[in-house]
């Protein structure tokens, strides 16, 4: 079986994206808005505890998880289709 390669990376970004987003709403609705630097904002740039740094988490996540699963995909393609010939 192969995987749509555009499907899956599109599919992982959308996810990793408001994973990221809705994790900082959540963080916000219980702690409130600090404006700090997290861990993940020295990898993401522009991303804090913020509404605007969610926002810039989602955009950072969308391409992180876009290019990730594409990345996932064609690796799984290619090995999986050295396997089913070996067969």
């Amino acid at each position: 079986m192969k995987l749509n390669i555009r499907a899956f990376a599109l599919t992982c970004g959308i996810l990793w994206g408001l994973g990221i987003f809705f994790l900082t709403l959540w963080i916000i609705l219980f702690d409130g808005s600090t404006g700090e630097v997290t861990i993940i904002g020295r990898i993401y740039r522009g991303y804090n505890i913020s509404i605007v740094g969610s926002l810039f988490g989602l955009l950072w996540g969308f391409f992180d998880g876009l290019v990730g699963g594409a990345i996932f995909a064609w690796l799984y393609n290619l090995l999986g289709g050295r396997r089913a010939a070996s067969s």
